[in-house]
């Protein structure tokens, strides 16, 4: 699907970059087999299980494009959706561009629990109130990063866990790159690796974040 698109979009340059984050579900094997006749995608390994921020800053930091998208692996945000981000990012001059779901929520075609949708504006208010980001949507799994901006954005990332949407959006900002927010098309997907463990150290990691940022280890 998304080599299909990339090849209709006519790029001038283009790669799928699937990051395996130590799975044990045969994903590996799966993209091994499929690049031998699509040279375009290439296969990342980590060193183990380190956790979604590890392997989206790996995957952020190998990649060669002008810009660089990075999305969740079950395509809840449909990757055509890519057309809006670079036009929006394009058109203001933006650096990076981020996909929202709280935007315009008719775009949301399958929701979330409502404890999950419940949580995640709690968590979005804690997070406006620590870091001052103004976004709505931190956490939708659907970001286009100028090469420039992502190299030095995902080069001092810090965090390896779930909370490293906003790490990467308050180093932009402390770098003072350009970010849009820029409503999508999304779809909740069953089967989601994130526990309730992970979604309370979610919410420690911000007063991190903030701490980072304050003391200049984003410097």
């Amino acid at each position: 699907m998304v080599v299909a698109y990339l090849e209709r979009a006519r790029f001038s340059f283009a790669e799928v970059i699937v990051v395996d984050d130590g799975s044990k579900d045969g994903t590996a094997a799966v993209v091994e087999k499929y690049q031998r006749t699509h040279p375009a995608v290439r296969l990342l390994k980590n060193p183990g299980n380190r956790g979604k921020g590890y392997a989206v800053r790996n995957g952020m930091l190998d990649a060669k494009g002008d810009w660089i998208l990075f999305s969740d692996a079950d395509l809840s945000s449909p990757i055509e959706e890519l057309d809006k981000l670079l036009d929006a990012a394009q058109r203001s001059g933006a650096a990076v561009a981020i996909g929202s779901r709280a935007l315009d929520r008719s775009l949301v075609a399958v929701h979330q629990s409502g404890f999950r949708e419940t949580s995640g504006r709690i968590f979005n208010f804690v997070m406006r109130t620590l870091t001052g980001l103004p976004f709505q949507d931190t956490q939708c799994g659907f970001k286009l990063y100028r090469a420039s901006a992502a190299k030095a954005v995902f080069s001092r990332q810090i965090l390896d866990g779930f909370s490293f949407d906003v790490e990467d959006l308050v180093i932009a900002k402390d770098q003072g790159f350009k970010t849009l927010e820029v409503a999508v098309r999304w779809s909740n997907v069953e089967g989601t690796k994130v526990s309730t463990l992970a979604g309370l150290k979610s919410f420690a990691d911000l007063a991190k974040i903030r701490w980072y940022s304050m003391s200049g280890r984003y410097s």
